[in-house]
């Protein structure tokens, strides 16, 4: 299916205000990161530490004086989810709360009791993490996007060739500092649920980007004496409709999560929200633009088979 008919863009061309943009993406990604070592930035209690409790009621509750009541009893900054089926309420306190860690989930359990004495409840989940707890986590998320950088450095090094790997590696970390700096502008909280969503948007960046440089690859093959330029523009002008569909049904599921999904995975549908556009964004102005860069003026030599 094609939307935009057969273009002529000059990609290459535009490259240069494309990485001021991207610069200015990173820079805010970095900060945001700094922010995070530093401990300032909004994080959950995965990261943190903290307390999550999980009550169900036998009758509808009201948010609003949930809210209220844990708030006059010294919880401000406690977070709370309603999940309307089953009557369920989910509380999360930070670690920064006067009650000491070990006994917050009792002293919630207290507060409703007294306050809900006709709406009664169940606990049926809580959980309490610590800063030791909340620093690991913080270890293993980070572990787990160096791990995924490397293996897409070495399988594109493999299948194209190195500078295209680690082209492609350098346009996925600048999609999830991105969608970390934006994060960090709104004052969204970062958890484990955020990461989750940034490991996935680095999947369908890498895809993206993979589809761009296959095409790259092919006219290399039948026009070996074109300049590099050229065959980069024409390679992503030919594949433009297809980026663009595949990105438009994305971002139609993510928006349906987004609206529809409720307020648990509110924060993740709109990570993905955010991540597809700036995927796509870097699967065209950034990725192959690198290489154009890296290599240009030599010849490239890139597998021909799949």
């Amino acid at each position: 299916m094609e939307i935009l008919g057969k273009t002529n863009i000059d990609f290459i061309g535009l490259r240069k205000y494309a990485f001021i943009l991207s610069g200015l993406f990173i820079a805010l990604g970095i900060l945001a990161l700094v922010l995070l070592a530093m401990g300032k930035a909004n994080l959950g209690i995965d990261f943190a530490g903290g307390t999550a409790v999980q009550l169900k009621f036998e009758k509808p509750l009201q948010m609003d004086k949930a809210r209220h009541v844990l708030e006059a009893n010294g919880f401000k900054d406690s977070e709370l989810q309603h999940f309307t089926e089953g009557n369920k309420l989910l509380i999360q306190v930070k670690k920064s709360t006067t009650v000491p860690l070990g006994k917050v989930a009792d002293k919630i359990v207290e507060i409703f009791s007294k306050e809900f004495k006709d709406n009664k409840f169940v606990v049926e989940s809580s959980t309490e993490i610590g800063p030791k707890v909340g620093k690991n986590l913080q270890h293993d998320a980070l572990i787990a996007v160096i791990i995924s950088a490397i293996g897409m450095i070495i399988y594109l090094a493999w299948r194209f060739e190195f500078s295209f790997g680690v082209a492609a590696a350098i346009a996925t970390f600048h999609d999830v500092l991105t969608v970390l700096g934006i994060f960090n502008i709104l004052g969204k909280e970062v958890n484990l649920l955020l990461v989750t969503a940034l490991l996935t948007l680095a999947g369908y960046s890498l895809t993206d980007t993979v589809v761009i440089y296959d095409r790259i690859r092919e006219n290399l093959r039948l026009r070996p004496r074109d300049p590099l330029g050229d065959v980069m523009n024409r390679s992503i002008n030919e594949v433009l409709s297809r980026t663009i569909v595949t990105t438009i049904t994305v971002f139609l599921v993510c928006l349906s999560l987004f609206f529809f999904g409720g307020e648990v995975i509110h924060d993740f549908s709109l990570a993905l929200l955010i991540g597809v556009c700036v995927g796509t964004y870097s699967s065209v102005f950034v990725a192959s633009p690198i290489v154009y860069e890296w290599r240009k003026g030599q010849k490239i030599r890139i597998r021909t088979r799949r």
